[in-house]
């Protein structure tokens, strides 16, 4: 095993009913910003529920926070916390609002263009503080100091991580996601299945805890996934996949282990390019680059075919063959499609995605920073 250290300061109010707990997490006498997508929250009754627990609070809002939440939206958030003087996030949404809210948080007291947060690394010494109420369960967000933020000007899609950003507090409720469409509970699924990946299927350090860990996450995605698709109101589906989508990306099983993230890159340009949802260029590209890195991760993929597909029998190949067909199955069973022809995108973008990423000095992703422009092309044009 790796060192590693490990902290993380996140209070999670998990359960029904625990939204009216959020005003004693919160500082008195503190102005709210209380920050939210589409609009959706107050369809199915979470902003009402967000309402009544801050009674008597003073609460501003900022809504219209997009999915791939764009720069130039949170822009507008952050003037208006200035302007306001806000004293504290809240975030009421799934990933992408949260997300925005940390971008929001760390650039309210940045000191600076705030595009350097994302582009240039600089860092974050000082955040507002912030909490979420959770109503989509896929990025991991509600327990993490990472967010994803695009620039619609430069059709750019780019991460930060600070500390500063913790959420002080989430709540899941898992009722909060009934009401989601179909679609939405499918990429999350596919969303915290390839968080894991990312983080697994690497190469051996004599992990043995961490690795049970991840399998166990994946063997209840796969499990519960259907489930919840097929009852959307089974209570106990739903919230064994909220508290998955958490556990895949709090740090916790990536402790003292390699990770890869190469899938997430080249996504990231996928949904920069063409605008597909996250987890939808997981699916096209996840499989592709297990194909293509096989070799650098062949003792995992076994373990990941044994442990999880229960794939024992047959030649190593077979069985590695086996797996990854078996994931891929497995997101189209969900509605997930797995390749880029399903959303009529061709010629062109393999070599597209590798310039793009070779412009931004990040052409060597993986594990072993051993995945170049040419494996990225052909990556993507398996993706195809």
């Amino acid at each position: 095993m790796q060192n590693f250290e490990f902290h993380n300061p996140v209070k999670i109010l998990f359960g029904k009913g625990q939204i009216a707990a959020i005003a004693r997490e919160i500082p008195a006498g503190v102005k709210i910003l209380l920050t939210y997508g589409g609009g959706s929250i107050k369809a199915n009754g979470v902003y009402d529920q967000v309402k009544t627990a801050l009674a008597g609070r003073e609460v501003i809002e900022f809504g219209g926070i997009e999915p791939n939440p764009r720069y130039e939206t949170l822009l507008r958030a952050v003037d208006l916390a200035r302007r306001e003087g806000a004293g504290f996030l809240l975030a009421v949404g799934g990933g992408s609002v949260l997300d925005g809210t940390k971008f929001i948080a760390a650039a309210v007291p940045f000191q600076g263009e705030p595009w350097d947060i994302l582009a240039k690394g600089a860092r974050v010494a000082s955040a507002l503080p912030l909490g979420s109420v959770l109503t989509l369960p896929a990025t991991g967000s509600e327990m993490n100091f990472y967010a994803v933020i695009s620039r619609q000007e430069t059709r750019e899609k780019l991460a930060f991580g600070a500390p500063a950003v913790y959420p002080r507090f989430s709540v899941l409720d898992p009722e909060t996601t009934f009401t989601l469409p179909e679609r939405q509970i499918a990429n999350g699924v596919v969303d915290a299945f390839a968080h894991v990946m990312e983080q697994y299927l690497t190469y051996p350090v004599n992990a043995p805890l961490q690795d049970r860990m991840a399998e166990a996450i994946l063997l209840t995605l796969i499990e519960e996934g259907p489930k919840t698709l097929a009852a959307p109101r089974d209570y106990d589906a739903r919230a064994n996949i909220m508290w998955c989508a958490t556990m895949a990306l709090n740090g916790l099983i990536g402790c003292g282990v390699p990770s890869d993230w190469s899938t997430h890159m080249i996504g990231h340009e996928l949904t920069a390019l063409h605008g597909l949802d996250h987890a939808r260029t997981l699916a096209i590209i996840l499989p592709a680059v297990m194909r293509v890195k096989r070799g650098n991760k062949r003792a995992k993929l076994l373990q990941f075919a044994a442990r999880v597909w229960g794939i024992e029998a047959g030649a190593e190949d077979e069985r590695i063959d086996a797996a990854i067909e078996r994931t891929r199955r497995f997101f189209e069973s969900l509605g997930v499609p797995t390749r880029l022809s399903a959303y009529g995108i061709g010629d062109g973008t393999a070599e597209q995605v590798a310039r793009r990423l070779e412009r931004r000095g990040m052409a060597t992703l993986g594990e072993r920073r051993d995945t170049d422009a040419r494996q990225i092309r052909e990556i993507v044009a398996l993706g195809a």
